[in-house]
């Protein structure tokens, strides 16, 4: 109970709560543990859980008409998912996998609507997260349309490294496997365009591989190539 409970104060949607009622609102929540590769929830299915993620990370995937997953997000640890499904009442509009071995926090969708009565500063705060989220996917949209593929690459690891860098020094090490040809489909392009500019960074000194996950050395050049 403790641990939930203390995940629920760092979480945005009830960090604002007094103590005592994140107390109870842990009471809602259940633990559940999935490997690596396992779903959590497949697009199309009726929405029924509000997920926070406890231990691990979560990748939000769309399937494509030809049949290829598309990574559309990375939920790390402590962050909170299908927020959209529960409040519209619809299906879930991606699919939810493990990309790594996780424990992962969830109530169910009557349960959080009971919650939502009771504390409606959690509502607020969800309009908030939506309100965020569209600006995103509208942004992303923009970038597709209209940037280059080299700042949009640069854009996606600048986000990354926010959501999930752990910084030493002068370096952000991305704490996930990231292959190419995921971040092709993230920022719309083919693998060898992908493959191209980031050897080409490496060889820049901007960033550089280790043990399969990208390590960024120059953060300040992306944000250059971003703001150019």
């Amino acid at each position: 109970m403790n641990e939930k409970f203390e995940l629920l104060k760092k979480n945005s949607l009830f960090s604002s709560l007094p103590e005592e009622d994140c107390r109870i609102i842990a009471k809602n929540f259940f633990e559940k543990k999935y490997s690596k590769g396992e779903y959590i929830f497949f697009e199309g299915e009726p929405s029924e859980y509000l997920c926070i993620v406890k231990e691990g990370k979560v990748k939000i995937i769309k399937h494509s008409e030809t049949g290829k997953n598309v990574l559309l997000e990375v939920i790390p640890s402590g962050e909170a998912f299908a927020q959209v499904s529960i409040f519209d009442g619809g299906p879930y509009p991606a699919t939810a996998e493990a990309m790594e071995d996780c424990e992962i926090m969830m109530t169910s969708r009557k349960d959080f609507f009971n919650l939502l009565e009771k504390y409606p500063v959690i509502a607020r705060k969800i309009i908030g997260t939506l309100g965020r989220r569209l600006r995103e996917a509208i942004d992303t949209i923009r970038n597709l349309a209209v940037e280059r593929v080299e700042k949009r690459i640069a854009s996606l690891l600048v986000k990354m490294a926010d959501k999930v860098g752990e910084k030493d020094k002068n370096t952000v090490k991305l704490s996930l496997l990231l292959t190419r040809q995921d971040i092709a489909e993230m920022v719309g392009t083919t693998v060898e365009t992908t493959i191209r500019i980031m050897s080409r960074w490496t060889k820049d000194g901007i960033i550089k591989s280790s043990e399969r996950k990208i390590i960024i050395l120059n953060i300040g050049k992306l944000l250059k190539i971003i703001e150019g």
